[in-house]
């Protein structure tokens, strides 16, 4: 059987008729962390749009497989269900709604499409408990509303706890540092290295290496107007952090 999660093949996409992801490639298979770094406006933001199924971005090329399936034909709804997550740069606040009955319904629903029992109210509350002890969480931050009045660490490390109870195949974290500061990222990150399995795969799209000082990703991909365009371990993340990304893009111009 096979172990990969993700495949994208030459997959072209964009919005309001500019094209933004122009011939992607990437393989991800289960057990792996990727990261996906490059400059501002090179695709990043837009890939993760995409595999998440958010409106407004057109497909014009490409396939993209997951667990063997399309999952460009797949309702957003539908993704979630079935084990795609994405943690947003920016989350969102839901005030009025409590961030405790959102996860069980979130849970439960994901539970119903794979023809298992719901939760219970004390199953859930049991669950909660195991994962807020992993990655060493305060449980006031389930007695609020969802992400309203919380600083910007606090949403990230919501997110994180999130991914703990759905228990994702797919996790995305659309740039989980941005703005945060060095505590929360140390939070933020061994959150995320607590939930590795080797049953799950992570791709990790950031624009600085810090993130990958305590998340410690299988491969480094550069991505850079719309395709990835160099690949390698942690050392290339070391390297762009060390050279920035013009050497890459400088030999990228160079013709054959």
């Amino acid at each position: 059987m096979s172990n990969t999660i993700l495949e994208i093949k030459n997959l072209s996409a964009g919005v309001e008729n500019k094209r933004i992801i122009k011939g992607l490639n990437l393989t991800v298979n289960a057990g792996e962390v990727h990261a996906v770094m490059g400059p501002n406006g090179s695709g990043k933001s837009t890939l993760a749009s995409v595999l998440a199924g958010r409106e407004g971005y057109e497909i014009s090329g490409g396939e993209v497989s997951y667990l063997g399936r399309d999952l460009l034909e797949m309702a957003p709804e539908e993704r979630a269900r079935e084990g795609v997550f994405l943690a947003f740069q920016y989350p969102v606040e839901i005030p009025g709604v409590n961030s405790t009955y959102f996860l069980k319904a979130a849970l439960n629903e994901i539970r119903k499409h794979h023809g298992e029992q719901e939760l219970d109210a004390m199953e859930f509350l049991s669950l909660v408990k195991e994962k807020m002890k992993l990655l060493e969480l305060r449980d006031d931050l389930l007695k609020r509303s969802v992400n309203e009045g919380f600083s910007g660490g606090e949403k990230k490390r919501n997110e994180i706890f999130q991914m703990a109870i759905l228990e994702p195949k797919l996790a995305i974290l659309d740039e989980t540092d941005s703005g945060l500061d060095i505590d929360a990222l140390k939070v933020v990150s061994e959150g995320v290295n607590k939930l590795k399995g080797p049953d799950n795969a992570q791709l990790i799209i950031t624009h600085y290496q810090r993130l990958l000082n305590y998340i410690v990703p299988d491969f480094v991909h550069v991505l850079w107007d719309g395709r990835i365009v160099r690949t390698g371990g942690k050392e290339l993340a070391l390297e762009l952090e060390e050279k920035g990304y013009d050497w890459i893009i400088k030999q990228e111009a160079v013709p054959a």
